[in-house]
């Protein structure tokens, strides 16, 4: 087994272990995490999510079904301020990471591109008809969902990948 040192914030010393014939990638895996356990940790986590997201599919259909066409809500403006929120601490942390060179910003672009796909889906779906739809529907095509890909891009580009 070969070892490697990855730099950044939080250094730890890695094991590189040989994945086998499955991925043709090399794992990177923490010294102190035995070899063995974690590929049962993984597939334990791959099972319970493929089941979770399996058994949301009656509820989804339950949903679609059974709720109302039109809710009103209480805190519409705290609704939306909050997630518009979100989404310009994700754009900052994200550029504040990038400025320091920190890996993590992967994760905070990752972050800011779902929270930016939510925000034009609910956008143009609860917009009334009319020029507050057609504003919704520009917004989502002129800036959302194209920063969305952006921070998207940036995430996979900017994601860690060990030293060979």
């Amino acid at each position: 087994m070969a070892s490697t040192q990855l730099t950044g914030v939080h250094s730890h010393r890695l094991v590189r272990v040989d994945a086998g014939s499955d991925s043709g990638a090399p794992r990177i895996l923490p010294k102190a995490a035995a070899a063995s356990t974690f590929p049962l940790l993984r597939r334990r986590a791959a099972t319970v999510l493929t089941v979770l997201g399996l058994a949301m599919i009656p509820w989804l259909v339950l949903l679609h079904t059974e709720l109302p066409a039109t809710a009103q809500a209480s805190h519409w403006a705290w609704t939306w301020t909050g997630l518009d929120s979100s989404e310009a601490l994700g754009l900052l942390s994200t550029g504040l990471l990038l400025r320091r060179g920190d890996s993590r910003s992967c994760l905070t672009s990752a972050a800011t591109s779902a929270l930016l796909l939510v925000d034009a889906w609910f956008d143009t779906m609860t917009a009334a008809p009319g020029s507050d739809f057609k504003l919704a529907v520009l917004m989502a095509v002129f800036a959302e969902l194209p920063l969305a890909v952006a921070c998207a891009v940036l995430a996979t580009r900017t994601f860690p990948r060990p030293a060979r």
